[in-house]
């Protein structure tokens, strides 16, 4: 296997930064600073590549074929890398692992479909899909490797060339991963680069990209938006959420728990489509807080390399920081830790898994999203306020909706202003599907066919009929 290097720019030796392990708090490598200067060169041989490589479909089938294969074969090594610089359970770091492969494979079979326009004249016209040219992704430190594939996978199959950035919290195993296409992708289609700021700035506004994805927060997002405005370069931005769940007055408490706690706490309650606030009828209240602190104290938290580990750290300082800011300010506002509620002694940046009753509607752990191990459990007695709470927030990815009666609970989650609702499980995603959020959750759609298409520009040609 190439060694990381080979995915970064060539012929110089950058400045580098350290890499933190978030179980132990501790640097434990190193990633090449790449500088903001670099990236022309970078986009100029993306630019290059790209000619050759949106002129050949067949070959793109292959090629994508072929590193859904290499991902998978170097799965040990990319799980292992990703668990030590993420901080989450080994497991969870081979599906990551798993997912990027599948992802691979299924964008490896998807092609546009040319369509012809019938409008009553002699004239036939066809419309045609044509790349964009180099495209641009910025990648969050949750999933490293499943949301960069979740971007490069549709525009490489789309006939465009990739420039990559990581989070400087987790470029190790994303470099690793660039490695690992090199062997099968031809050379400057996919060039993963690491640093820090002003990189993703400079790359965001370079005037050579035509089409920039990034996944993040949304002052982040509008920075990237306004950046990519200079060159009227293409956004998807995926901008996070706050996702509520709305427990319904038949919902089975005991059926329902083990669901409910893992869609908030996957990942350590780091993703942008956890369960983030749980809306329950008064009257089953102090029964769900129960049963989600039970599962809350029990839970096996620990460094994500060791085999026992259900739940790992915080991934980085920073956001460790921003869960306990909004948890203490909570507490102090009259609420109460069901568990939890206080950073773990110890190495590392480990939070206890935290179950929050009598918060206050207006808590910034209820109105923004805390990306933590931290969940509030609020009651209701009428289901119109906990619908009305459930949107009354600036963010739209998700949301879910629990009980018995299936018919009433889809009815109900018609009414909640998010891009996708669940019945009774939450944030489970086929390939298939669209992903995108409402206000200011995002822009434009990732997932499946409309992935595909979000990569590709129009293309029409008019001819008259035959005589």
């Amino acid at each position: 296997m190439p060694t990381p290097e080979a995915a970064g720019v060539p012929g110089r030796r950058a400045v580098r930064f350290p890499v933190v392990d978030p179980a132990t708090g501790e640097t434990f490598d190193e990633a090449p600073d790449q500088q903001p200067g670099e990236l022309d060169d970078v986009v100029a041989r993306a630019r290059r590549a790209w000619h050759g490589w949106r002129a050949d479909p067949d070959a793109r089938t292959a090629a994508l074929r072929g590193a859904a294969d290499a991902v998978e074969a170097a799965g040990a090594d990319l799980a292992r890398l990703l668990t030590r610089e993420q901080g989450k359970p080994l497991a969870e770091s081979y599906a990551e692992v798993t997912r990027t492969a599948a992802r691979l494979r299924y964008f490896a079979d998807l092609t546009p479909r040319t369509r012809r326009i019938a409008d009553g004249r002699p004239v036939r016209s066809e419309i045609r899909w044509r790349p964009l040219g180099p495209v641009a992704a910025i990648v969050p430190w949750n999933f490293p490797l499943q949301l960069a594939a979740a971007k490069f996978a549709p525009a490489l199959a789309a006939g465009n060339t990739m420039v990559l950035k990581p989070s400087p919290f987790t470029p190790l195993a994303t470099r690793m991963l660039g490695s690992v296409l090199a062997t099968v992708l031809p050379e400057d289609v996919l060039t993963v680069v690491t640093g820090r700021e002003p990189l993703g700035a400079r790359l965001a506004s370079h005037p050579g990209i035509r089409h920039v994805t990034f996944t993040g927060s949304p002052p982040t997002g509008r920075a990237v938006a306004g950046a990519a405005a200079a060159s009227l370069a293409r956004v998807t931005l995926e901008l996070g959420g706050n996702d509520a769940a709305v427990l319904l007055d038949d919902v089975d408490v005991d059926r329902i728990a083990d669901r409910l706690f893992r869609a908030a706490f996957r990942n350590c309650g780091q993703v942008c489509m956890a369960v983030k606030r749980v809306y329950v009828p008064a009257r089953l209240h102090a029964e769900v807080v129960e049963a989600l602190a039970q599962r809350a104290k029990t839970i096996a938290v620990g460094p994500g390399l060791d085999p026992e580990t259900r739940l790992g750290p915080v991934n980085n300082a920073p956001q460790l920081a921003r869960v306990v800011q909004v948890t203490e300010q909570a507490l102090a506002d009259g609420a109460r830790a069901a568990s939890g509620g206080h950073r773990l002694d110890g190495p590392g940046y480990f939070f206890a898994p935290t179950i929050l009753t009598d918060v206050r509607p207006d808590s910034a752990v209820v109105t923004e999203e805390q990306f933590g191990p931290v969940l509030p459990v609020l009651p209701y007695r009428n289901l119109d306020d906990a619908v009305d709470a459930a949107n009354g927030t600036r963010f739209g990815l998700g949301g879910s909706v629990w009980g018995t009666d299936l018919d009433r609970a889809e009815a109900v989650a018609e009414r909640l202003e998010c891009g996708t609702a669940w019945i009774n499980h939450h944030a489970e995603l086929s390939l298939a599907q669209p992903f995108a959020g409402v206000k200011d959750s995002g822009v434009g759609v990732a997932g499946g066919p409309w992935g595909l298409y979000g990569n590709l520009r129009p293309f029409v040609v008019h001819r008259p009929e035959e005589a």
